[in-house]
């Protein structure tokens, strides 16, 4: 008798494993190698001329050495202007736009007004209306306008997204039962529309915070991370570097807190 013997070949322990990586390991290699290169340049590139015709690219080890010269009391206080006004205008700029939203839904008619008003918004070049904000309100309504500003476009369009993406059962329920067009909003249409909400908030968080910024850069103001970066930018190169760090870490904690209270309002979108 001939014995067949399969000639199948075979993987190591009969089935080919794949190669899990932990979900953090792309995000810190990236910050790695970014890291390296800003060493790179920093310690061997000669890019631009700061104060005293140094490189205007310190090495990372001379910025973090700036941030503990300074302080926490000095970043803090600058940083702690800059959050307020970014509070004030990402509050004021998402309850207009979440009420331009639930306006269009009541009134359809007037969503092409509220759509072309949230695309004038976020056409305006803010550096531009500055000025302008600043000669009418002075300061601090000059960085509270800009940061509502950059937030308003977002959200407007996000959530008008998200009033129009409500289930038509939950609304036809509403209307059999006698329901008026404002229960519709407020019982369904608003509720759908949180997860919606939140994500714009996420996007919406930084760029109140750099709103609010680029208010302060006007002037009329002494504290904030804006005039903190005008008076070092002409004499300090590691300190306007170890600011706009501060910027960057105080934005991505408004988008964090954000995302961590979206992620327990709407349970129902985990998966």
């Amino acid at each position: 008798m001939t014995t067949l013997v399969s000639t199948t070949p075979r993987t190591s322990g009969a089935r080919s494993r794949r190669l899990s990586v932990p979900g953090w390991v792309p995000g810190a290699t990236g910050l790695l190698v970014f890291l390296l290169l800003w060493w790179v340049m920093g310690a061997f590139g000669n890019i631009g001329t700061a104060a005293g015709g140094s490189s205007a690219i310190p090495t990372p080890f001379a910025v973090v050495g700036q941030l503990f010269d300074d302080g926490f009391t000095f970043y803090w206080r600058n940083a702690s202007v800059t959050l307020t006004a970014a509070a004030t205008g990402f509050v004021i700029g998402n309850l207009l736009a979440v009420l331009t939203a639930s306006l269009v839904l009541i009134a359809p008619w007037l969503e092409g007004i509220a759509t072309q008003l949230a695309v004038i918004t976020y056409c305006l070049p803010l550096i531009a209306i500055g000025p302008v904000v600043y000669a009418v309100g002075g300061q601090p309504m000059t960085a509270n306008v800009l940061a509502g500003l950059s937030v308003y476009f977002v959200t407007v369009v996000t959530t008008i997204q998200g009033l129009k993406s409500a289930d038509r059962a939950g609304l036809d329920v509403i209307t059999v039962a006698g329901g008026s067009r404002l229960q519709q909003l407020t019982k369904v249409q608003l509720i759908g529309a949180i997860p919606y909400v939140f994500t714009a908030l996420k996007i919406a968080a930084p760029a109140s915070v750099l709103g609010a910024i680029l208010g302060e850069y006007v002037g009329g103001i002494t504290r904030g991370l804006g005039p903190a970066m005008v008076a070092a930018q002409g004499n300090n190169v590691e300190r306007l570097w170890a600011l706009a760090i501060v910027g960057v870490v105080v934005a991505g904690i408004a988008y964090a807190v954000i995302a961590v209270i979206g992620r327990y309002a709407t349970p129902w979108t985990r998966r």
